[in-house]
């Protein structure tokens, strides 16, 4: 959640980020260690007011404040952006909604001529204020001086014994400052997240703008609602995602893709016009224009696959790349390989890439035909044209345009009988 809110403000030129931790803070930390952030601990939890208070020694004097909450994680930048130009020297910019069950938020309270005058905490409210439905958002801005200054004048004397952060607003009016409000362009930019049932209704809320960005830019989806985009998704256009699809970290497609259901594709580049089939895998892989993958394949990180190539149903590769026109159809694994063009590979082929300790390559020239059921002992070339028979083991190389058989000599055995069921003994 952290993360989202911390990536909506990457577009403010130059801006520091100071992330105020408590509970759980050198988890927080290691996990944006390498961002460039400044962290400050709240050891003690006594509100809002006392968390900024934590990050004031760090504030640049001149600057411009913005206090954001890490439980918030779908604040648009384009809203932070506009509370952010609400501050000057005589206002500062305060973001507020009006909500049909405002239960549990703070309440705006405007004077006679509608100016934003104070902020009131459910639990401090009268009944008159619970009938507000303006409320607060949390998300604030003002010059740091003025932070400074008006920090120290909150008090703990409410009905929580906190030092709430609200209370700037009704300081600021007494400076002569005004409070400018700032509204979202939905409600889920500042809903917060306080158990597990709020966080899956803000995940599927992201999932949903995810999928109605990447439809306006070309790509139809069977169910936008049961769509996952776990990371970043480039996509050309007239493409169709079917159901149950997860896109995981950085993914890059092209146009006229056709995805079908269950699919999980992580770091990985889809060229034009592929076609991934059910409940296909892709890691790390390269799929070139017009492949074919699937259903239940699995391309782990590594492959390359040319284009116009076929990897087919319960197949695995893995550091193979697969020359344009090749066909790995069915129930095969192929790793640690490099195979021309135009080569088959038949049903039930593996290559032994691994020998208990170190892994070895398997080549495979143009052209090169092998049969079923074949095992292919690394490391070993099968050169340009070869052929190698079914439900062969191989070892050694093959020159061009030989075939290769290694398999036991069938026998017919005439006059053979069937085993027959043994009675069973008392």
């Amino acid at each position: 959640m952290l993360g989202h809110v911390v990536a909506a403000t990457e577009t403010i030129a130059g801006a520091k980020r100071i992330i105020v931790t408590g509970h759980g803070a050198e988890m927080v930390e290691q996990g944006f260690s390498n961002a460039g952030h400044s962290f400050v601990q709240q050891k003690e939890q006594l509100g809002t007011a006392h968390a900024v208070q934590m990050a004031v020694p760090y504030l640049c004097d001149h600057a411009k404040v913005l206090v954001l909450y890490g439980d918030v994680p779908l604040i648009l930048p384009s809203t932070i952006t506009d509370v952010l130009n609400a501050v000057t020297d005589q206002s500062m910019g305060l973001l507020t909604i009006h909500l049909d069950q405002p239960d549990g938020y703070g309440r705006i309270v405007r004077d006679q001529d509608g100016a934003i005058a104070s902020i009131i905490e459910q639990k401090d409210a009268t009944a008159e204020q619970l009938e507000i439905t303006e409320v607060n958002t949390g998300v604030l801005a003002l010059e740091a001086s003025q932070l400074r200054d008006w920090l120290p004048q909150i008090t703990n004397n409410n009905a929580q014994g906190e030092y709430y952060l609200t209370d700037l607003i009704a300081i600021a009016r007494d400076n002569g400052v005004e409070v400018c409000s700032i509204h979202p362009k939905s409600a889920t930019e500042v809903e917060g997240v306080n158990n597990r049932i709020q966080l899956s209704q803000l995940e599927r809320a992201h999932q949903r703008q995810q999928a109605e960005t990447l439809m306006a830019s070309g790509t139809s989806l069977a169910d936008p609602e049961r769509f996952d985009q776990r990371g970043e998704l480039t996509a050309g256009t007239d493409n169709f995602i079917d159901i149950n699809c997860v896109f995981e970290g950085s993914v890059m497609m092209g146009s006229g893709v056709s995805i079908g259901p269950n699919c999980i594709i992580t770091d990985s580049t889809i060229g034009d016009g592929v076609e991934i089939k059910a409940n296909t895998i892709v890691e790390g892989s390269i799929v070139g224009d017009r492949a074919i993958v699937g259903p239940f394949a699995r391309l782990r990180p590594g492959t390359v696959l040319d284009s116009d190539t076929k990897v087919g149903n319960f197949v695995e590769t893995k550091k193979a790349k697969v020359g344009k026109g090749s066909k790995i159809n069915h129930l095969s694994y192929v790793g640690d390989a490099e195979l021309g063009e135009n080569v088959n590979i038949g049903a039930g082929t593996i290559t032994c890439n691994y020998d208990g300790v170190n892994k070895h390559k398997t080549t495979l020239g143009d052209n090169v035909f092998v049969g079923s059921n074949s095992t292919l002992v690394a490391p070993i070339t099968v050169a340009a044209g070869g052929f190698v028979g079914a439900g062969s083991t191989l070892t050694g190389d093959v020159p061009k345009d030989a075939l290769a058989v290694s398999r036991a000599k069938q026998r017919n055995i005439d006059g053979w009988k069937r085993p027959t069921k043994s009675e069973k003994e008392d």
